[in-house]
């Protein structure tokens, strides 16, 4: 009896030990959580995410790792039925058990929208949405929550965008920044409906919300209520939004329900807000102007519209000069032709151009005359210049021995015929 008893104590003593080494490790994470995030903190505070990114993702590791230890610790296995199992199988089912538990674990709430704040403000949206979207939306700090948003926002995923922002309105409805956006993201992805809805419940509650009412005035638009539209826009512009957009829009609202005065009013503010240089909107504007028999201001407006649609040349010559060579070397004559031609509507004065097109026709497409007529134009410019080069010489020499075969030819029919 005092054996057992004993031996009782002895156990009892081992567990103690046991549950204190893990007490005392436990603590000893727990400072070094603490510390690496006070640490990280530090950092944010110099605006160094450099080195708070790596304070910051210790801590996370940290977390994360006594999380999935908690997991595993507080979770009940199913012993009555493993126990009718053979071992191994036993051995295997626990594993699986627990790499579930430790999948599962959710990491401190804190750390991570530290360290996802981190990545967000280093431009790493993906990383920040993969870290936030695990954070239960409860847990969110607000911040954090427009963070997810942003970030799904700013990678260009509209649909994702719309969920979370649209989560974040249910628990912060009064965000009229976060609204705007929403109804926006609705209208430009083809679901106006849902924008006005979601701007509506906003303007129950607060009707002077500029960017509520811009986003719904152009959801409306949208939409298609031209009249519902125009009425937010005239809201807007007596708030005081003399944006280029707001003006712009409210001009183009206006001449859809024909109120064409009003459409040449805006239309012409935005025009000189833009530094009339919109091609848009001097086009709309012109054909307003036609509209209301302003004929000599309307002609002038689509005049500088049709300048202003001109593309860069810069960047045109480069394109059809490209073009141009990739249809030739592909065997594709007669777009390589129409290529070079538009590159010489940019460049004139391009002396290879001409060449190119003349060897085209002349070997491959077998149009003499129009050979001719482009050798002749480049040699009249290679002829010009003042210091030419030994491969523009051969040019020279061998468009020249073409025209001078193209001269005989003649002479020889001409000949046969009498």
């Amino acid at each position: 009896m005092n054996k057992q008893i004993i031996i009782t104590a002895l156990l009892a003593l081992v567990a103690m030990t046991g549950w204190a080494k893990s007490k005392k490790t436990a603590e000893i994470k727990a400072d070094s959580l603490l510390m690496f995030v006070q640490a990280g903190d530090s950092c944010m505070l110099q605006y160094n995410t450099f080195e708070a990114l790596k304070y910051y993702q210790q801590a996370y590791n940290l977390a994360k790792t006594r999380s999935q230890e908690r997991a595993i610790d507080n979770f009940d296995l199913p012993i009555e039925h493993l126990e009718e199992l053979p071992e191994e199988k036993q051995e295997e089912i626990i594993g699986r058990i627990k790499n579930s538990a430790e999948k599962s674990a959710i990491v401190d709430c804190m750390v991570q929208m530290k360290l996802a704040d981190c990545y967000y403000k280093r431009g790493n949206y993906r990383q920040t949405a993969d870290l936030l979207k695990l954070v239960p939306e409860d847990s969110l700090s607000h911040d954090a929550f427009r963070q997810l948003c942003f970030s799904y926002q700013k990678q260009g995923d509209t649909d994702s965008y719309i969920y979370w922002t649209g989560q974040l309105v249910n628990h912060y409805p009064m965000d009229g920044e976060m609204v705007a956006g929403l109804t926006l993201a609705y209208a430009k992805n083809n679901q106006p409906q849902n924008g006005i809805v979601c701007g509506l419940r906003y303007c129950q509650k607060d009707s002077t919300n500029i960017l509520v009412n811009r986003a719904l005035a152009d959801a409306w638009f949208m939409n298609r209520d031209f009249t519902a539209a125009c009425k937010l826009y005239d809201q807007l512009l007596e708030q005081g939004d003399s944006t280029f957009n707001t003006l712009y829009s409210a001009g183009m609202c206006f001449s859809q329900i024909k109120d064409l005065e009003r459409a040449h009013h805006y239309l012409q503010l935005a025009f000189l807000i833009s530094g009339m240089q919109h091609y848009g909107c001097a086009y709309r504007l012109g054909v307003v102007c036609i509209d209301t028999k302003r004929y000599p201001e309307g002609l002038g407006y689509l005049n500088l519209a049709k300048q202003l649609m001109q593309p860069d040349t810069t960047i045109m010559k480069a394109i059809t000069l490209s073009q141009g060579e990739g249809y030739y070397h592909t065997q594709h004559y007669e777009e390589a032709v129409t290529a070079w031609k538009e590159h010489l509507a940019y460049n004139p004065t391009s002396i290879a151009t001409y060449y190119n097109i003349a060897n085209a026709y002349v070997y491959f497409l077998k149009d003499s005359k129009q050979a001719e007529s482009y050798y002749r134009q480049f040699l009249d410019l290679a002829r010009k210049e003042e210091k030419p080069t030994d491969k523009l010489n051969q040019m020279i020499k061998s468009a020249e021995e073409v025209i001078k075969a193209f001269d005989l030819s003649r002479k020889s029919s001409k000949h046969k015929k009498q």
